[in-house]
């Protein structure tokens, strides 16, 4: 089966976006992810940044990747506050859903020896996405969406199939996209780097980070 190129569908829905702003609630699986996604989305959408990652096993790096996501969304908006004038885009708001690593583990059951890019991510983006799309039903978003794609991790078609299906069950637009292509991979470190961003190794969950150390070791 041919692979939909999501990135040219979504140019297609911003190109056909009326003039007044539509409002995203934006998930991000972090800031580093999130920081060339909110440079291109913020010329079209009204952006809240939705952090929810409940795959994050460690407390402590938890705390530490919603830290980097708020400071980038901080300079990000100060930026804008410099250009005057001139700025293109709108103030990003963020919203930290709660952290609750329970949620993820009862979804892993049976699946944790599985390959990081397998059935226990694919539940995983699931998870985080349907409560993005809970969130944005109850905000009365225009749309909801995900950084996930900008990661050659991860897999974008299984991402935009499964925002799609929530977005028919929730009633609330899902914005597809692919957001790696095009460059926005490649920005998206060199964004992080401009910033001083804190770029993990390892997706979040303790089993990514045990394949991960077996893969160093």
């Amino acid at each position: 089966m041919n692979k939909i190129n999501y990135q040219l569908e979504l140019e297609k829905i911003i190109k056909g976006l009326p003039d007044c702003r539509r409002r995203l609630f934006l998930h991000s699986c972090c800031a580093p992810c999130s920081s060339y996604c909110l440079e291109y989305l913020r010329k079209y959408f009204e952006i809240t940044v939705f952090y929810y990652n409940p795959n994050i096993s460690m407390p402590e790096e938890y705390r530490h990747r919603v830290e980097e996501q708020k400071r980038l969304i901080a300079e990000l908006n100060a930026q804008l506050d410099a250009a005057g004038d001139g700025a293109v885009g709108s103030r990003i708001s963020i919203v930290e859903g709660a952290y609750e690593p329970e949620r993820f583990y009862e979804i892993a059951k049976g699946l944790e020896l599985c390959l990081e890019g397998g059935e226990r991510c694919f539940k995983c983006y699931e998870l985080r996405l349907r409560e993005a799309a809970f969130f944005a039903k109850e905000g009365g978003y225009d749309y909801f969406t995900t950084t996930l794609t900008i990661s050659p991790l991860k897999n974008a078609q299984k991402l935009n199939e499964i925002g799609l299906r929530l977005s028919e069950e929730y009633g609330v637009k899902y914005l597809v996209s692919d957001f790696k292509k095009k460059g926005g991979y490649q920005r998206s470190i060199e964004l992080s780097r401009e910033h001083g961003l804190y770029r993990q190794d390892y997706c979040g969950c303790a089993y990514s980070k045990a394949e991960r150390e077996r893969m160093l070791s």
